[in-house]
């Protein structure tokens, strides 16, 4: 059991830089504009030898009514409240302000462990600013550089008590005995497990309902949520169980139309979320009920495609359409004209305010995790290849009938195989398509991406493309050997 730390404070006083530091990655964007971070997020730190949970919030403001920022102080109150120490960072180089002292009374009555920390307090600028720290009654601060790294030493010394305690109430919590289980990675797909869960990304326009879906999903509100579009930036992840399955989702940027896409706050915001569809096994498309099927949808559906993820389409919104049958039909009618990359992938029709039809949601995105990592036997694929032959030989360009001799799968996630055929550069790309809506409907692999290679046997004839030598070029060539001799 490893302690958690949040870090606190005012905005733009370095604690996504120090978070980062912590972590050992740039997960949480970082920009000179106060303000940046928005959500909780959640990251593995390593400090030294200690190992502990660090949880990085957004600035603490002094606005409290139903405001964004008065939402995103109360959500940073409830990181305090959650964690098991807090680091309150100050900006030495600005010094105490009215606000710190306000913010420093709170965190004495929300946590019992507050650690103080004067960040920027490099070189002689920050000297004033350290001292004037002491005046917030916190016990002597640590003197902290987020960016160069300075102070990381002082601050394992401080944790170091509050990871042996925790370890030492995990070892008294531990069971008596251990269970082995005994899995064999050759019987089937990999389950999701503890260490390894399901990797799943909600991606959509601004305004589509994300945080709202993963928070209902998770049963609390973990994420800011509001009318105003474009709340989220950083691409959060969460780990929690979804039926029974360890899962760890990630709530991603609203994605706009890059010629509208100007501030560079926002470009990292985009680019963070496009690296979560990299890291995910299932990405979840949200589309907007009253707007679905825009260009922009066509476009982050098909990038999901591309990295070869295995896509859910969930349309939200849905508790507000009137005419529920007739919108399905239209839906449906429009997925398979616009999106026939992702043909048989699911379409759900959803409500994350409500919580309606979340439960078929889990069951689509199961089902597609399976698919994408199903594989199939070489046996059952040559036959499969000789009756797709048969009912539609290839071509015969110049007269030369293309052999399509073995296939094989060789590899999932998404699923992918090869054929070995003759003179594969002139098969057409109709062809291919052909052998892969056959497997889609032949091995029930709907709206998973499929990956399908023409490969050829190889020529062993080592003057194969070479030009036939003239008897000009001979002689010029045998009169070039003697002069040399």
């Amino acid at each position: 059991m490893s302690f958690t730390l949040a870090i606190v404070g005012r905005p733009n006083v370095g604690k996504s830089t120090l978070f980062n530091r912590l972590v050992g990655k740039r997960l949480a964007l970082v920009d000179d504009q106060p303000g940046v971070t928005r959500d909780l997020r959640e990251g593995e730190a390593r400090l030294g030898d200690l190992r502990f949970i660090v949880i990085d919030s957004a600035g603490l403001e002094e606005a409290t009514d139903e405001s964004l920022q008065g939402r995103m102080r109360r959500l940073t109150e409830r990181a305090v409240e959650m964690a098991d120490a807090c680091l309150f960072l100050v900006d030495a180089r600005a010094g105490i302000l009215p606000s710190d002292e306000v913010f420093a009374d709170i965190l004495r009555r929300k946590n019992a462990h507050v650690i103080l920390a004067a960040n920027k307090s490099e070189g002689k600028a920050g000297e004033s600013g350290y001292l004037e720290a002491f005046s917030l009654g916190l016990g002597e601060p640590i003197r902290l550089s987020g960016e160069h790294g300075e102070g990381m030493g002082e601050l394992m010394d401080v944790l170091r008590p509050i990871s042996e305690k925790f370890a030492k109430r995990a070892a008294e919590m531990a069971p008596e005995t251990d269970v082995d289980f005994d899995e064999d990675a050759d019987d089937g797909p990999r389950l999701p497990t503890q260490e390894k869960p399901l990797q799943v990304a909600v991606i959509g326009r601004p305004n589509a309902g994300k945080s709202t879906l993963i928070n209902k999903l998770i049963g609390e509100e973990r994420l800011l949520t509001g009318p105003e579009a474009g709340i989220t930036r950083d691409a959060i992840s969460l780990r929690f169980d979804w039926g029974g399955v360890p899962t760890r989702i990630f709530d991603t940027a609203g994605m706009r139309k890059r010629a509208k896409v100007q501030e560079k706050l926002e470009k990292l915001s985009v680019s963070d979320g496009l690296r979560a569809v990299k890291f995910a096994e299932v990405v979840v498309v949200l589309l907007d009920a009253a707007i679905p099927f825009e260009q922009q949808d066509l476009r982050i559906a098909d990038l999901a495609e591309r990295e070869g993820r295995a896509v859910v389409v969930a349309v939200n919104k849905w508790d507000a359409e009137p005419e529920k049958q007739a919108k399905l039909k239209e839906l449906k009618e429009a997925f398979d004209r616009l999106l026939p990359q992702l043909r048989g992938a699911p379409l759900i029709t959803i409500s994350a305010k409500t919580g309606k039809g979340l439960e078929r949601l889990q069951a689509a995105v199961m089902r597609a995790h399976e698919i994408w990592n199903r594989r199939i036997k070489t046996a059952q694929l040559n036959g499969w290849l000789a009756e797709m032959i048969s009912a539609h030989p290839p071509p015969a360009p110049g007269g030369r009938r293309i052999k399509l001799r073995y296939m094989t799968q060789v590899k999932t996630r998404p699923p992918g195989f090869v054929v070995m055929c003759s003179l594969p550069e002139k098969l057409p790309e109709s062809y291919s398509r052909y052998l892969v809506n056959g497997l889609r409907e032949d091995f029930d692999m709907p709206g998973t991406p499929i990956r399908l290679t023409m490969r050829g046997q190889g020529d062993q004839n080592p003057y194969k493309n070479r030009k036939k030598a003239t008897p000009s070029r001979l002689r010029k060539h045998l009169g070039k050997g003697r002069a040399d001799e």
